[in-house]
């Protein structure tokens, strides 16, 4: 069973087909990788995934049921995270703050006595802690718990981000341009923590990419757009060389892989 099955997705905005026919899936474990230029629909699909836009056609499937209609909050429960492309992170707040933040759904005493500091929350506030501690040691940030994520480097942020989405325990981690802002010895760094965490963490990932060595060197299976419509799909090789995707889309980065 697919974790993720998107199928025939289609979004009209107006007189503007956004996604036409668009069907994509993710196996149990794999690292998908979604590329294209520019308002190719990349994120449109990750919108309509996860409910942020409700498609005109074609359905969702997340663990084996349709969630095409259900609410964004229903969909991260039942484990579906993502990262966006503009940082979705409290700035003012700690690194420590933002992990603790993303548990919220976990925690099962009532905001009144979170605000009064109530005895039964401690026990609850130290495993939450713990758990984010946990997972910024494995990402490689526990160093960064107390900084402010407003003096953060942006590409620090996106690894902030990926994160305290970790935190939430998803079944299936959706990165949108993950590697915005690294340099290339960054991004090689980031597809290393990225293959850990699938083999440590049990993941399954979609990510989008405009970054093509890092998507041939971790993705199992790639996705290709172009204007809303589905151009190719394959092993990452067979896309790389496909030679639409290489004059149209991949350019110079292209003959760099080559």
């Amino acid at each position: 069973m697919a974790v993720l099955d998107v199928d025939d997705i289609s979004i009209r905005f107006g007189g503007l087909q956004a996604l036409g026919n668009v069907s994509v899936k993710a196996q149990e474990l794999e690292i998908v990788g979604l590329i294209g230029p520019n308002g190719a629909g990349k994120t449109t699909l990750f919108n309509c995934i996860t409910g942020f836009y409700r498609p005109n056609d074609g359905r969702v499937r997340f663990l084996g049921v349709d969630v095409t209609e259900i609410p964004i909050h229903q969909r991260a429960a039942m484990g579906m995270g993502r990262t966006f492309q503009q940082v979705g992170l409290v700035k003012g707040a700690t690194v420590l703050e933002n992990l603790i933040t993303a548990q919220h759904t976990k925690v099962e005493y009532s905001a009144g006595a979170g605000i009064l500091g109530a005895g039964n929350t401690w026990a609850e506030e130290k495993v939450l802690r713990q758990r984010a501690m946990e997972i910024l040691d494995l990402v490689g940030l526990a160093h960064l718990a107390h900084r402010r994520v407003a003096g953060l480097p942006y590409g620090t942020m996106k690894n902030v981000e990926m994160a305290a989405v970790l935190a939430t325990d998803p079944e299936i981690l959706m990165l949108d341009e993950p590697t915005s802002g690294m340099g290339p010895e960054e991004s090689h760094t980031f597809g290393d923590v990225l293959l850990r965490l699938r083999k440590e963490l049990g993941l399954t990932v979609l990510m989008i990419e405009h970054h093509v060595p890092l998507v041939v060197a971790v993705c199992d299976y790639v996705y290709c757009l172009n204007f809303g419509q589905l151009l190719t799909e394959g092993k990452p090789e067979d896309v790389r060389t496909h030679p639409e995707v290489v004059t149209a889309y991949l350019g110079e980065e292209a003959e760099e892989v080559a």
